[in-house]
C-alpha cells in the first residue's frame, strides 16, 4: 500500500479492519448496512469515512470511486463482485475471505448462496495478478472452510513505471 493510500472495507461490520488500516496510517472507507456496527467504528479522523447503506438492494455509494485496496471478510455477494473488482485502482490490491462449501458441516453459514464453490475466487478474479489464494478447512480459531485470496489489479502496460512508487508491488 503506497503512504496514505485508500482502502474500501466492505460490509465492515465494527470496523476491526477498518481501525487496523487506520492505525497505520491508510485513508479508509468503511461501509455496513447496520448503523449500530457504523457507530461501533468509533473512529472520528479525516482519514476514516463511513457509510450506513444496502450495498445488496440500494445503489453503490462509491460509483466511479477507486480504492488502493478493497477489503472483504465474512461476506458474500455475488452480484457486487464485478462492481468491488472496478472499485480497484490501477495497482490496486484485493483481499478477499470468506465462507466456502464444506462449511455446512460445521456451522453457519450453511445456505449455498452464501459459500463460495471450490476455486471460485480464483475464477472471478482471473482479471487480476493472484499473490496468494487458499481453500479449504481450519480448526482455528473455530472450525471453518474458507476461501482466501490476495490478488492484484496490474497497472496497463507502459504505465507502471512512470505512476508506480518503488516500493509497490515489486518482488525483484
Amino acid at each position: 500500500m503506497p503512504e496514505g493510500g485508500s482502502v474500501l472495507d466492505v460490509a465492515c461490520g465494527r470496523g476491526r479492519h477498518t481501525r487496523w488500516f487506520h492505525q497505520r496510517g491508510l485513508r479508509v472507507v468503511a461501509v455496513d448496512r447496520s448503523a449500530e456496527a457504523i457507530a461501533a467504528i468509533g473512529l472520528t479522523s479525516e482519514r476514516c469515512e463511513t457509510h450506513v447503506a444496502d450495498i445488496e438492494g440500494g445503489p453503490w455509494p462509491f460509483a466511479g470511486r477507486q480504492f488502493d485496496a478493497v477489503v472483504v471478510t465474512n461476506y458474500l455477494w455475488r452480484p457486487l463482485i464485478p462492481t468491488l473488482l472496478a472499485s480497484l485502482a490501477p495497482g490496486g490490491v484485493l483481499i478477499y475471505e470468506t465462507f466456502a462449501a464444506g462449511h455446512e458441516t460445521v456451522g453457519k453459514p450453511s445456505r449455498p448462496d452464501f459459500l463460495l464453490k471450490p476455486g471460485e475466487l480464483l475464477q472471478v478474479c482471473q482479471a487480476l495478478r493472484t499473490v496468494a489464494f487458499e481453500d479449504g478447512y481450519e480448526d482455528r480459531p473455530t472450525q471453518r472452510f474458507v476461501q482466501r485470496i490476495a490478488a492484484v489489479h496490474e497497472w496497463p502496460l507502459g504505465t507502471e513505471a512512470l505512476t508506480v512508487p518503488t516500493a509497490r508491488h515489486r518482488l525483484s
